[in-house]
């Protein structure tokens, strides 16, 4: 390839992730579904910026996918891998077995043969690694219950490449197509499918492949102990940056390069090595220095997919298409949901995991490469399956949005309604909503003071931990207002807002007002944005979740630093009162945003030169005790700035 179209592609890729991603995430579809859709506007069916090169490019991206793996084991260790045992053989064995008999069926009922038919089951039960868990990570659900399960499966299904490119041969054979002759000719197909999963040891017989495979997984894990870590410990006391960051990458390269001469998947591989080193000191700036690379070859290789959808055939064939990426989607869905099910995976997390693998993933790729080059797959199998993989990559990350936004919202509101809330034999003169983290201290505070407190809650895991540290708490929904009715509302004083929805809080607040106008509403904020619509709904206290520890915080550091205690104190006081004063000012302004971020400068630098000037004024005074005047204005205003 010449310097010039190097650069042009270099040019053509990178604006189209750059252009792409911020419009996606703009519209909440993700980073994932904004580069495929880029690969469609620039592949040979859109503005026909790149040809036949793509397949390079894929190949060449999907050593984003082993970068990924070896940062996921990285976030892992050998414990939580071996707590996921019974979730990688049980769940991912269970899946790929079952997708691939039904996909099986469904493809000898369109007419396959037998081996075809066999051939495009197992590659139906391929979930995409890259998509899944790019997506999940997004929306920080990998940690779940459903994204474990999901991580799970994944790993599975990538040991479950290597018998599979295996028996492909085999199929073929049986089918009567043409078998590759030679151990060479294997090395070569692989090497044009890009699997990288089966080179170096397609030559050897049986037992002897088994050997290096064991040998290659035994030198990781000797070296990831051994030699690694020290030579990595060697490199930090250099102090270059730039040096850590090429060792990074020798040791994901050479563990690739190793793993694929074993015949084994780079993937695979890549993630034993992180597993080995997640206990490393140095795990963190590993993470950090493969982190971009990992993602902008990830972005090539989704843009790649894009651009490999060939619309040609789509509309020439668009309802059988649209039908097979229907049929495999719905498949894969229904196999996934009975797994999920049977593994007693609670129905919002069973939503997350059966959408999240619902697609085919990038793997079929290579395997349809490779069954067309060893001539199992004819071109009127291999060019459609193509196109179906990739659409069905393109509909994942709307149907995990769709877990995320609709499914599994209404399915967490479920429960709620199955059990009743508890009957409220006591009126006191404070009801608080919400026994959380915020909650629970507001009410324990008014109890040790002697203050009837009635509580609500809807989370009822949460009471019954509550319950066994003698905490009392009532099951019910707040917002409901025959539940405050019978909770005394027409009598109480006080409506602590402690509940951590923010959609609800305000219309809880609207609901109050209505009903209870004399009861007075003291609210939790998460920030301030949540305090404005507070404000426009009627409520005057609002108290921000994390804004008086973060000054009890900056007046330690204050005083750490060598200013006196009473100095300290008094600037926290007096950061708070200019800071609600400004929540205030700028609620009335944020409808112009130029107007609005004006006053915000305005206010900030306002607090920076009062501070300044307190601060001139007490090393002119060099005061040695409280200042007794300030003091008193302290209390008349009262301790939090809130003075009656």
């Amino acid at each position: 390839m010449h310097a010039e179209e190097f650069f042009r592609q270099a040019l053509v890729y990178l604006t189209a992730a750059v252009v792409s991603v911020p419009v996606a995430k703009r519209l909440g579809l993700g980073s994932v579904l904004g580069y495929l859709v880029a690969g469609v506007i620039v592949g040979p069916f859109g503005l026909g910026l790149v040809g036949e090169e793509r397949q390079d490019v894929m190949h060449f991206a999907e050593f984003g996918v082993v970068m990924m793996l070896f940062l996921v084991g990285l976030e892992l260790d050998p414990a939580m891998l071996w707590r996921l045992r019974g979730p990688i053989l049980g769940l991912g064995g269970l899946q790929v077995a079952l997708t691939a008999l039904v996909g099986t069926g469904i493809a000898l009922g369109l007419g396959l043969s037998a081996p075809v038919a066999l051939a495009v089951g197992l590659i139906l039960a391929m979930s995409s690694t890259a998509i899944a868990l790019q997506s999940l990570d997004e929306k920080g659900l990998l940690k779940t219950p459903g994204g474990q399960n999901a991580f799970a499966v994944l790993l599975f299904q990538d040991v479950a490449v290597i018998p599979i490119l295996a028996l492909l041969p085999l199929l073929a054979s049986v089918a009567g197509a043409a078998a590759v002759t030679s151990a060479a000719d294997t090395a070569g197909a692989h090497e044009a499918a890009g699997a990288g999963a089966a080179g170096g040891a397609a030559g050897l017989s049986g037992w002897m492949q088994t050997l290096a495979v064991l040998g290659a997984v035994a030198l990781i894990v000797v070296a990831g102990r051994f030699l690694v870590r020290p030579a990595l410990r060697a490199i930090a006391r250099t102090r270059l940056s730039e040096l850590f960051t090429a060792a990074a990458l020798l040791i994901v390269i050479a563990i690739a390069t190793l793993m694929t001469k074993a015949g084994v998947s780079p993937a695979l591989g890549t993630f034993l090595a992180g597993v080995i080193l997640a206990g490393s000191e140095y795990r963190h700036e590993l993470v950090s220095d493969i982190e971009p690379f990992k993602g902008l070859l990830l972005g090539l290789f989704f843009i790649a997919v894009g651009a490999s959808i060939d619309f040609g055939l789509l509309a020439a064939r668009p309802v059988a298409i649209a039908g097979l990426v229907l049929a495999a989607i719905v498949l894969k869905l229904a196999v996934l949901a009975g797994l999920g099910r049977g593994f007693r995976l609670a129905a919002p997390d069973n939503a997350v995991f059966s959408l999240s693998l619902a697609q085919v993933g990038e793997f079929a790729f290579v395997l349809i490469a490779f069954a067309g080059t060893i001539g199992l797959f004819p071109a009127e199998v291999s060019g459609p399956f193509v196109a179906v993989v990739a659409l069905s990559m393109a509909a994942s990350p709307l149907l995990l949005a769709l877990a995320e936004k609709v499914i599994v919202p209404r399915l967490r509101r479920e429960p709620a309604s199955t059990r009743e809330p508890d009957a409220i034999h006591e009126e006191n003169p404070v009801i608080v909503a919400g026994f959380g983290r915020f909650g629970q201290i507001v009410a324990r505070l008014l109890r040790a003071h002697g203050v009837g407190t009635t509580v609500l809650e809807t989370d009822a895991d949460q009471i019954d931990l509550l319950r066994r540290f003698s905490l009392e708490a009532h099951y019910g929904d707040a917002s409901r207002i025959d539940l405050l009715r019978a909770a005394g509302a027409d009598k109480a004083r006080l409506l602590v807002l402690a509940i951590d929805n923010r959609e609800k809080r305000i219309e809880m607040v609207h609901a109050v007002r209505r009903h209870f106008p004399q009861l007075r509403i003291l609210a939790r904020a998460e920030d301030m944005l949540d305090a404005y619509e507070l404000m426009d709904a009627g409520v005057t206290d609002i108290y921000r979740e994390t804004l008086d520890s973060s000054l009890r915080l900056g007046a330690d550091a204050l005083r750490l630093l060598g200013v006196r205690g009473y100095a300290a104190q008094r600037a926290a006081r007096a950061f708070l009162r200019h800071d609600e004063e400004s929540v205030r000012e700028l609620a009335a302004r944020r409808g112009d945003e130029k107007e609005y971020l004006s006053a915000a400068r305005e206010r900030i630098a306002d607090l920076e030169r009062l501070m300044r000037e307190d601060l001139e004024q007490r090393a002119s005074s060099r005061d040695a005790g409280w200042d007794t005047e300030s003091l008193r204005e302290e209390i008349r205003k009262g301790a939090f700035g809130k003075g009656d």
